[in-house]
């Protein structure tokens, strides 16, 4: 998943509009209704933040509009991104003045909450400068077009959109292929932003993995896009679409002639890089301390699995009573394909029952829908997912819980049995969606938070870290099998937090990381394969993110049990967490032991909590 700095894309190794898919896991950002964060709030500043966070939207909608579309934004349904000459200079001269702006007005602004959503701007646009800043001077630009194509077409026809919107897809077909009057191709834009670089010395090319794994998944995206137009109904896309498909073979053809030779051999990003990866997801430990931590709390995880799946041998009669074997003999036990949706949707009636008998948390009123993903989408995101629906002027579309059964990127024949057992469904219901991801988007969906809290503040320490945690508050009440499963996640969230620093501080190879995921953490070769792709190239640092906010979350919750004693309640505490939008871990401490804690301490019947999550 991304931060929301980079709404604004950088000419990087990544392109106009993979704001919406890094992150994995990619959560989507959120954009939210301009009402209060908590009853009785007085909404006079949320309106005036929002007022200022459109300022932002504006910058947007000016250099990635297929963003703001997918938010939900429709004016800018039929326009493209800003590939054109001096984009660099053009929006980073854009950024910094709404920056200065935005410094001018947080140095007279008195309300604290509107204060915090100013610093919140600031911090996004400052993050979106440095970064385009070290991209430029560290990389040479190159666009993965045929995925990003397929994303902006798979937000624009999504079925939970109105279909009084598609026909701006048509529009932008047109626009991508040069058809319409002023533009040009996207893929001859794509090609000069990085030609006119070129000859400039000290920059590094995208990783040879990445562009190979691109190139292998042009015809999926392609494929992916055709399916999106045939369901849509439109018609008069043939035409245009067939163009799309010479041009973007045309564009392929040219990185294996120029971008090709130029790639990197060495997947390490230079380590200034690297280190704003990780300041933009919220992780702020330096790599070096954030490995320690994570290696301590892995053989931690690792001995409660172990005295666990000791357990469950015997009471199954097992011959081998090591976590992995039992781990594998749960793993045996597939689901056919037909009975995979009803079993994780029983899952999660289940944990919704759970959720409400021991008062963990609210529960809104709005459905999840769970689906399979297709071929174009497992390429793009081979691990299960949120997709997140129109968040301006939801109607109540539901988010999507998406489960790839495959990874496209991983060794041929190779099955992927992850998340095709019923022993697995539970952990990861309850990670994507309740309590976890899912629930964290609609709760604030249902009550409203300020744009900038809801968007501009996205970290993915919040998100991931939210997402982890609410794996642990239900544990306790799975059965054994989904404990270990919980457990078997918890300790891959561990280990990504020291490998993935170490594979790109040179520690480790890919190889060693490869065989340590498989064999120590009992990953499947597919999964293990897309978490190397991930802390590799795809998104270098966002893995580390999940561990780090767990940890983060956790340590919050025991200081806010000690402050409170009896008065302490788990399902207040969580729907106050949820209440705050996105906050970063420091500012969610902040507004914890700021308004939470007082208010708690101040109820005259305060009880402690009986049975519940404590």
């Amino acid at each position: 998943m991304t931060s929301a700095s980079s709404f604004l894309p950088r000419a990087r190794n990544d392109g106009p509009f993979l704001s919406l898919l890094r992150a994995a896991a990619l959560l989507l950002v959120a954009l939210l209704p301009a009402t209060p964060v908590q009853a009785g709030t007085d909404a006079d500043w949320i309106a005036r933040s929002d007022a200022e966070s459109r300022l932002l939207l504006e910058l947007m909608g000016r250099y990635s509009p297929e963003t703001a579309s997918a938010l939900g934004l429709e004016r800018y349904d039929p326009e493209i991104a800003d590939l054109g000459a001096d984009r660099h200079r053009r929006i980073q001269a854009a950024r910094q003045a709404l920056l200065e702006q935005f410094r001018t007005r947080r140095a007279r602004e008195t309300h604290p909450r509107l204060r915090q959503d100013l610093d919140i701007l600031i911090d996004s646009l400052d993050k979106a400068i440095t970064g385009e800043d070290l991209a430029w001077q560290y990389e040479l630009p190159y666009y993965n077009l045929a995925q990003m194509l397929f994303q902006s077409f798979n937000n624009l026809l999504d079925t939970r959109v109105d279909t009084r919107r598609y026909p701006a897809a048509l529009q932008r077909l047109k626009k991508y292929t040069g058809q319409a009057y002023g533009y040009r191709p996207i893929t001859d834009l794509a090609r000069q932003r990085s030609e006119e670089r070129f000859g400039e010395d000290g920059l590094i090319g995208p990783y040879i993995g990445q562009v190979q794994q691109d190139r292998d998944n042009r015809t999926r995206y392609m494929e992916g896009m055709r399916q999106l137009f045939e369901r849509s109904g439109l018609d008069g896309w043939q035409r245009d679409f067939k163009r799309l498909q010479q041009q973007l073979e045309n564009y392929d053809r040219w990185l294996g002639e120029q971008i090709l030779p130029r790639a990197r051999k060495d997947h390490r990003l230079p380590p200034a890089l690297y280190a704003h990866n990780l300041r933009e997801l919220g992780v702020e430990l330096e790599p070096r301390r954030l490995i320690e931590r994570a290696q301590a709390g892995y053989l931690d995880i690792r001995y409660r699995m172990q005295d666990l799946a000791a357990r469950i041998a015997r009471q199954l009669d097992l011959k081998d009573d090591d976590y992995r074997a039992v781990l594998r003999h749960f793993k045996q036990q597939q689901l056919d394909g037909k009975s995979i949706l009803p079993v994780y949707r029983q899952r999660l009636q289940q944990l919704e029952a759970i959720i409400r008998a021991q008062s963990l948390v609210t529960l809104p009123e709005r459905p999840v829908s769970i689906r399979l993903a297709s071929e174009a989408e497992s390429a793009q995101i081979p691990a299960p997912h949120l997709s997140v629906p129109r968040l301006i002027g939801n109607t109540g579309q539901p988010a999507e819980f998406i489960l790839p059964l495959v990874n496209p990127n991983a060794r041929e024949g190779a099955p992927m049995d992850d998340f095709t057992s019923e022993a697995a469904s539970w952990t990861l219901t309850a990670h994507e969606a309740r309590p976890g991801h899912e629930l964290q988007y609609a709760a604030m969906l249902d009550q409203g938070v300020s744009i900038a809290r809801g968007v501009f503040a996205f970290n993915s320490a919040n998100v991931e870290g939210w997402a982890l945690y609410a794996e642990q508050i239900v544990e306790p009440w799975l059965p054994p099998e989904g404990q270990l499963f919980a457990l078997q996640m918890r300790l891959l969230r561990a280990a990504r937090a020291f490998l993935d620093p170490m594979l790109n501080l040179g520690e480790l190879t890919r190889e060693q990381v490869k065989h340590f995921l498989i064999n120590e953490v009992a990953l499947s070769e597919p999964m293990a394969q897309q978490e190397i792709d991930r802390y590799a190239f795809n998104m270098p640092g966002q893995a580390t993110s999940y561990y780090y906010g767990f940890l983060t979350l956790m340590a919050l919750r025991s200081e806010t049990e000690l402050r409170l004693g009896a008065a302490f309640r788990a399902a207040d505490f969580h729907d106050f967490l949820l209440a705050q939008g996105l906050l970063p871990p420091r500012l969610l401490r902040e507004a914890v032991l700021q308004e939470f804690v007082p208010a708690a301490l101040g109820r005259q019947t305060a009880t402690p909590s009986s049975g519940t999550d404590r």
